[in-house]
């Protein structure tokens, strides 16, 4: 058993203003190596960490000895080469959403992770949210009864700045959109509070910001900033015939908002950034509000729930790969990828379409 966990990085984003400082609270993980295309942006995310090595060859980070685990905050379409090159490294890995830039690779990588026999996770920490935990355990339990319609608001007013620069948010090669980076979470969201899987979807993807500054001139935006879905939920353990709404705007201000509310045959429940919970029975006319936890958060950066949730989460992660866990309750696997990444294709093909799309079954 090991006594520590190395930790490697590939991407100097979200890693070095959440992920880095979240394993650097866990007592037993030791930030090693880090990488990015950058090679300024690796020293200076070293020099901050103290990290012993930096590099902007991700290969030099997967192929250490000293790494145990891999964390790999890029693009999407170039997560399954070093999710496949980590694992077959023999490193535990943890990619960031969405897994895959379609189902076809999302399939692939999840085999690859299954053949390997080491952790391979999806960065979905919003899950850890101890009040996001309570109330799918409220669902679950009857709370509000049988969930008739649920519905996701996500609103970030950042990307309406036209004069911010083109990058690979706008790129459709790299796998950037709205769709792709917000409505992952929203996917699973739905997926992992209800159990269940979604039968078929509507969608409208736009782009409002149609260029962006690039290299002195301006460029077109080939994704989405704004993302509205209709669902059609399966029957499950807590929905009977239920529909799903979505609106995901990267435009919309001026708050921040990220909220999850449910409709039952019993009454309401909202769930907000932070996993604050509410809680309304048939018949009352104002919200109640449930007690929860709140996990510390990281300073210096804003609290959109995803620095506490992946301060929960991170010491969970060292926790199991010291004792040889196979598997951490409540993490999302490359399995929970494949079954998002359904989502996505239909939403996709129905944008496309204009068509109503089903979603093949959940594996």
């Amino acid at each position: 058993m090991k006594e520590s966990i190395g930790v490697g990085f590939i991407g100097t984003g979200f890693a070095r203003r959440v992920q880095i400082p979240a394993f650097q609270a866990c007592d037993n993980a030791r930030i090693v190596s880090i990488a990015s295309g950058s090679l300024e942006n690796a020293k200076s995310a070293a020099d901050e960490s103290g990290a012993e090595h930096f590099t902007d060859n991700w290969r030099e980070t997967v192929e250490r000895c000293d790494v145990d685990f891999v964390c790999i905050t890029t693009p999407p379409n170039l997560h399954r080469e070093m999710a496949e090159a980590a694992l077959a490294a023999g490193k535990h890995v943890l990619a960031e959403k969405p897994v895959a830039m379609n189902v076809a690779e999302a399939d692939a990588m999840a085999d690859f992770a299954k053949r390997s026999g080491k952790l391979a996770l999806i960065d979905h920490e919003l899950r850890f949210l101890p009040g996001r935990q309570k109330a799918k355990a409220m669902l679950h339990s009857g709370a509000i009864g049988t969930i008739r319609h649920a519905k996701y608001t996500f609103k970030a007013p950042h990307r309406g700045d036209n004069t911010q620069k083109w990058d690979w948010w706008s790129s459709k090669e790299a796998g950037g959109g709205a769709l792709g980076a917000i409505g992952s979470h929203v996917i699973d969201s739905f997926l992992w509070f209800l159990e269940t899987g979604i039968e078929s979807v509507d969608a409208q993807l736009q782009t409002h910001i149609k260029e962006r500054p690039f290299e002195g001139g301006m460029r077109a935006v080939e994704t989405d900033d704004q993302v509205n879905m209709l669902l059609r939920f399966r029957d499950g353990k807590v929905t009977n015939y239920a529909t799903g709404l979505v609106s995901v705007s990267m435009i919309e201000g001026p708050e921040y908002v990220n909220c999850i509310e449910f409709v039952g045959s019993e009454g309401w429940m909202r769930v907000g950034h932070r996993g604050d919970v509410y809680i309304a029975k048939r018949g009352e006319a104002e919200w109640s509000a449930i007690e929860v936890e709140y996990p510390p958060s990281i300073d210096g950066i804003f609290e959109s729930g995803s620095p506490s949730g992946f301060m929960a989460f991170a010491p969970k992660i060292i926790d199991a790969i010291i004792r040889g866990d196979d598997a951490i309750e409540n993490a999302a696997t490359f399995e929970d990828g494949v079954n998002v990444q359904r989502v996505l294709d239909a939403a996709r093909r129905s944008s496309e379409t204009g068509e109503r799309t089903r979603v093949s079954p959940c594996v």
